[in-house]
């Protein structure tokens, strides 16, 4: 499904490759819609930590099409649903790493990180002990969210 736009690297681009492998599960692809998805991070910053990723290999916000834009937004809202259904969080950050220097793990490839937070869960464990605390299992999440993004989807 990832669109080639000749950009060096895409090869490796594993936001091209995961929705390619047709393992949506295995991938953690929770949701695909017609020009971006919704995945768990496999390292995530916190429980529940989403990402919505545009099935065409762009770097740059700024070369979105309408239709990219708009969809980035609508299953952000998804995700956000999903996780208040299923996590119950008190709020969430979201973030867009925009080129190696800004933080992006993969620069060639922009995508939206949700990240849900509760109160108290400053996770001192990164600094302290470089290490990340995750409650729960990631298919264990998976599945939950996966539940809770049809349920949304299919109506009340």
């Amino acid at each position: 499904m990832a669109n080639s736009t000749g950009s060096s690297g895409q090869d490796e681009c594993i936001f091209c490759g995961n929705p390619a492998a047709g393992d949506d599960a295995g991938q953690l692809i929770l949701h695909r819609g017609r020009t971006s998805y919704i995945m768990l991070n496999l390292y995530p910053y916190n429980n529940g930590h989403l990402m919505v990723v545009p099935f065409r290999h762009i770097g740059e916000l700024e070369a979105l099409q309408q239709q990219e834009m708009l969809e980035l937004m609508e299953l952000s809202v998804l995700g956000i649903e999903a996780l208040k259904r299923q996590m119950k969080p008190a709020g969430f950050n979201l973030g867009i790493n925009l080129g190696k220097s800004a933080g992006a793990g993969f620069a060639g490839h922009m995508h939206i990180h949700i990240v849900p937070r509760w109160e108290g869960d400053t996770n001192f464990m990164p600094v302290m002990a470089d290490t990340k605390v995750i409650a729960e299992n990631l298919k264990d999440a998976y599945q939950r969210l996966h539940e809770s993004i049809e349920d949304i989807l299919t109506g009340p």
